[in-house]
């Protein structure tokens, strides 16, 4: 467990150095029962002939454990038996290195990290791209849309993408074609009852920001998509409609009254809130003002 938390730890030290030096375009990828899967690592940095890519399996509960690396030719395996399991080359044209999972199983079922050594000295680890072993298909998002309000000098947004399969999401935040890392939150994964699941994420920015254009984006397995919160005037003007839902390719997005609706009901929960809070101050402040009056009456 102690190695586990490390290398978890060095994964999310080193998400800055992964965007630089490697990527893993696929966050999962479901296999229906087929033979074999590729996953492929994508290679930013120079001389990726002569830079040796390892290959990591990580199960769950379990520490991850090196399958192998490469520099250029044939892989080397750390353990003989992993050569009938797994296979790794270079498209040095590319500059991708890809692993093979031959003759898949429940076991194989893990997630895959492709990593190496930069010039300092510190491995970079790629996101991971996670293997399932499953006859279910893979399902598109079935709707997404972000929220916003104001409170005193901030912009609160809060991006919303629901029914996909499998569970395995990236959620990200960009302004101008840049990531936003800061005052960035993402939410658990939740399932539903028809074996879907959802994911919400939270971004808050000065007011000042309230002209910049904020971008929601989802990397699934299905497929990848941007989206804006809509504006004031967009939301006036749907406001209007009678007619208030549009489509956008396999995705749904929700205007007017659903966009309302749930405004009205995020307002209704901190309004709740807020009366609790007040609810126990004033509960409080009585009690306060009820216990002098006690000792008061037995010292006469």
């Amino acid at each position: 467990m102690w190695l586990l938390q490390v290398f978890l730890a060095a994964s999310a030290f080193c998400s800055y150095g992964a965007a630089q030096g490697l990527r893993q375009p696929q966050p999962s990828m479901n296999n229906r029962m087929q033979t074999t899967a590729r996953i492929n690592c994508h290679f930013s940095g120079s001389d990726f002939r002569n830079t040796p890519i390892h290959w990591y399996q990580q199960k769950p509960s379990e520490a991850p454990k090196r399958i192998l690396y490469m520099i250029a030719g044939d892989p080397v395996f750390d353990e003989q038996a992993d050569k009938e399991m797994f296979w790794a080359e270079k498209k040095m044209s590319l500059s991708i290195c890809t692993l093979t999972i031959k003759r898949i199983t429940k076991q194989q079922e893990a997630t895959y990290y492709c990593a190496y050594w930069d010039y300092a000295g510190v491995k970079i680890f790629g996101s991971g791209t996670k293997l399932i072993v499953s006859d279910k298909g893979t399902s598109a998002p079935k709707s997404y849309e972000v929220l916003s309000s104001e409170n005193e000098n901030k912009l609160t947004y809060v991006c919303l993408v629901e029914k996909f399969y499998p569970e395995v999401i990236r959620v990200t935040w960009t302004e101008g074609g840049d990531e936003v890392i800061d005052n960035v939150v993402n939410g658990e994964v939740w399932k539903s009852d028809d074996d879907q699941y959802s994911i919400g994420s939270w971004l808050t920015v000065p007011k000042e920001n309230k002209n910049k254009k904020y971008l929601c984006k989802y990397e699934h397995e299905s497929n990848e998509q941007s989206f804006a919160p809509p504006s004031t005037q967009d939301l006036t003007k749907t406001a209007e409609k009678q007619d208030c839902n549009a489509t956008s390719g396999n995705s749904r997005i929700f205007y007017g009254d659903h966009l309302m609706h749930r405004t009205a009901y995020l307002v209704y929960i901190v309004l709740l809130l807020k009366s609790s809070m007040y609810y126990v101050i004033v509960l409080f402040f009585v009690y306060r003002m009820r216990t002098p009056a006690k000792h008061h009456g037995k010292k006469t």
